[in-house]
């Protein structure tokens, strides 16, 4: 098993990067965005779970964040994170019938959790995390800053806190975002 991604320091800070399977564009509509939102909020509020930057793309999401002292372990977090966000949002597609992806994008997780052992009929995520440790005040400026600027090199927005999915507006403005964030 490969040791490059882990997250090896319990009370560390973490830069951490997560896909959906196949790169498959899930968060293009609002409900899915907002699931993992909701979720983001509840592994806040219920789990310790601080963080200092956010970004959710269409198909992959970033954070900078660390658990606060006496709470479940980050990856323990990440892992229940990935998989609610993933029951929730297979719970929704199946039941939505204005879904024009509906079929394919079921089809496709069906596809990737039978060939997924940890997983045996629906896989939303990749199972890496890709976690790397920040040590130094200038590297975690520039984590954050590459995440607040993901829209913008996309081209969805011309400037980062235009970007809702995201911690950008509590660093670049005196408003506040859909979440609790740490501001450095």
């Amino acid at each position: 098993m490969s040791t490059a991604y882990k997250f090896r320091n319990p009370e560390g800070l973490y830069f951490i990067s997560f896909a959906t399977v196949h790169w498959i564009d899930v968060f293009t509509r609002p409900v899915y965005k907002d699931i993992f939102v909701e979720n983001l909020r509840y592994c806040q509020t219920n789990k310790g779970l601080e963080i200092f930057s956010w970004c959710l793309m269409s198909n992959h999401a970033h954070l900078v964040a660390r658990r606060a002292k006496d709470t479940p372990q980050l990856w323990e977090t990440i892992r229940d994170l990935k998989g609610f966000t993933s029951k929730k949002i297979h719970e929704t597609l199946h039941n939505c019938n204005t879904e024009s992806r509906k079929k394919w994008m079921l089809r496709a997780f069906r596809y990737a959790g039978k060939k997924n052992s940890n997983n045996k009929h629906f896989q939303l995520w990749r199972q890496d995390n890709h976690p790397i440790e920040l040590f130094t005040p200038k590297v975690v400026r520039q984590k954050i800053k590459y995440i607040h600027e993901n829209p913008v090199k996309a081209g969805i927005v011309s400037s980062p806190e235009h970007y809702l999915y995201s911690s950008a507006i509590d660093y670049y403005t005196e408003q506040r975002g859909m979440l609790d964030v740490i501001v450095i």
